[in-house]
């Protein structure tokens, strides 16, 4: 399970292989199509008291048996000089060990760092390069900004990734809007690794707190999944004293995120309502029926 912001940075690569190709495509790399992809160890220790470690490490096998390649990727949040250093030595390890070639690729969450880990790192005496590094760069630059709930749907691992890429930027709240839309289409499993991944990767953030404020809206009735226990969950405290409003409002959700359309009339009543009892019936009849009057028919 992902357990920190910096890992979701780079575990989703592990988790989803599908990013790999439209990720390859965004940075003008060719990508082995229908290639498969198999994680190996990060440990590049040698000696067991220097502990080297590589975020993540795939191999990359394409589907005709001709050579593939490993790619190894880092998470960077900031500037670090040491970087260069640690960077030749992972990738002449793994070339190494494995016989295989292999290709650096960085994940940063700011322009700045970003520009910085595109390199080239020389390494060598002054006047001479004895080893040069040409990392490939993932950033707010050349990560698209996804915007729209068919096209997140379309590429969920894309879109969630924009989601962590952009977290800083202004365009957070509209991607994350989008994603949540996405996900109220997706399948159990899906909603239940996304909506986690990134309330992981975000973090205590204000883009974590956007997610977390959206999460309810992915909710889907019926699924069974971990974000529908939760809101249901969260929904049954709501029969404490002075959650009235917070229950009427979920009511109104529920049917929004479902697309029914509801006339300020019903809005009205469902918001004047006080008895929580009738505002629970009302919050279940709001998961299947297909008009937003119907919740007030007792006969449903």
């Amino acid at each position: 399970m992902v357990t920190s912001h910096h890992e979701a940075a780079h575990r989703i690569f592990q988790d989803r292989p599908e990013l790999l190709a439209p990720v390859f495509r965004l940075l003008d790399v060719p990508f082995p199509a229908k290639a498969s992809v198999e994680v190996l160890t990060g440990d590049a220790t040698e000696i067991r008291p220097l502990e080297r470690r590589v975020d993540s490490v795939l191999r990359i096998e394409p589907p005709d048996g001709s050579n593939g390649f490993l790619l190894a990727i880092e998470a960077q949040g900031r500037r670090d000089p040491a970087k260069a250093v640690s960077w030749a030595y992972y990738l002449s390890f793994l070339t190494a060990k494995y016989a295989c070639p292999a290709i650096l690729l960085v994940v940063c969450h700011d322009k700045a760092t970003a520009k910085w880990a595109a390199g080239p790192f020389r390494l060598g005496p002054e006047g001479w390069t004895s080893l040069s590094v040409h990392p490939l760069v993932l950033g707010p630059g050349n990560v698209p900004v996804i915007t729209d709930p068919d096209r997140a749907a379309r590429n969920l691992a894309l879109a969630t990734f924009s989601a962590m890429t952009h977290a800083r930027g202004n365009e957070a709240p509209a991607i994350l809007e989008a994603l949540a839309r996405a996900l109220a289409m997706a399948d159990e499993e899906s909603v239940a690794y996304y909506s986690e991944l990134l309330e992981i990767g975000l973090g205590e953030t204000p883009a974590g707190d956007i997610w977390r404020n959206l999460m309810p809206r992915s909710y889907f009735p019926g699924r069974g999944t971990l974000i529908e226990k939760t809101f249901l969950e969260g929904e049954a405290k709501g029969r404490a004293e002075g959650r009235v409003e917070e229950r009427a409002q979920s009511v109104l959700r529920v049917l929004e995120t479902r697309g029914i359309p509801i006339s300020p009339e019903v809005s009205e009543r469902i918001m004047s309502c006080t008895y929580m009892d009738i505002l629970a019936d009302w919050l279940d009849r709001a998961c299947t029926v297909s008009k937003a009057e119907d919740i007030f028919n007792d006969e449903i």
